[in-house]
């Protein structure tokens, strides 16, 4: 009796270890991926804690550097305010005397013309007298 070689006498068994590596294969690259995943989920969550630490970090940065602005805008502010109220302290002070000044102005101006004012009446009236009489 001769022997020939087949496969399909193989081929069970050649299906089944075929099976067994694609099966090994797949749980393999499961486990890669999974792998792969954890690292990544390991390496976002190292990421997202260094981002949350330094917004914290610049939050009160910037929180300090607006309240020293806050409080340079404030002793400029008085200060300002301080100059504008010498300013108008000078200036009413300035106005008052200029008041002053021609309200006597005025005064002396007045009486002078008062003077000539009774000056005048005075004779008209001695001349009124003069033409009655």
């Amino acid at each position: 009796m001769k022997s020939k070689f087949s496969l399909l006498k193989f081929s069970p068994m050649i299906a089944a270890t075929l099976l067994a590596l694609t099966a090994f294969s797949y749980g393999q690259a499961g486990t890669d991926v999974k792998t792969a995943a954890d690292d990544t989920g390991k390496a976002t969550k190292t990421a997202v804690v260094k981002t949350g630490e330094a917004t914290k970090t610049a939050a009160k940065d910037t929180g300090k550097a607006t309240e020293k602005a806050a409080d340079k805008t404030g002793s400029a502010t008085k200060t300002v305010a301080k100059d504008t109220g010498k300013g108008v302290e000078k200036g009413a002070k300035a106005t008052g005397k200029a008041t002053e000044t021609v309200a006597k102005d005025t005064g002396k101006a007045t009486k002078t013309a008062a003077k000539d004012s009774g000056k005048g009446v005075k004779k008209a009236a001695e001349k009124t007298e003069d033409v009655v009489k």
